[in-house]
């Protein structure tokens, strides 16, 4: 089976891990999955997240997917890394799961809207300037 097989095969949930750009507007109205966790940066292209949404794909996008990667930069054992990202990677999906609820809008756009809200409050605590 070739990668463009593999990315339409019959599955409950689809994990692009490698390459951006490998879902886009040729092979998404083919994806049969269900739900989409992005695993690498970039792998959907915005036509195909349009068409992956008109079909009720649920997509974890990778701003969220990718963003426990970071936590094992500490100096911490293996236990406190995993306790810290449960912790913190659970307290933010709540957080965006508020944002799609009050925007009416998806993972992707609850994401960034997230993600954005917090470096504007970040920019207001430190005395910046917009």
């Amino acid at each position: 089976m070739d990668a463009g097989e593999l990315l339409v095969h019959e599955c409950d949930v689809l994990i692009p891990c490698a390459l951006g750009g490998v879902l886009n507007r040729e092979n998404a109205g083919d994806v049969k999955a269900k739900f989409i966790i992005e695993a690498t940066n970039h792998p959907t292209d915005p036509e195909a997240d349009e068409i992956l949404s008109k079909k009720g794909v649920i997509i974890l996008p990778d701003i969220y997917a990718n963003a426990g990667g970071n936590m094992q930069t500490f100096m911490w054992n293996e236990e406190k890394v995993n306790e810290e990202l449960k912790k913190y990677m659970r307290k933010d999906f709540h957080s965006i799961k508020n944002m799609c609820r009050t925007h009416e809008s998806n993972l992707r756009m609850g994401s960034f809207t997230f993600g954005v809200s917090r470096v504007a409050r970040s920019t207001v605590l430190r005395g910046w300037e917009a």
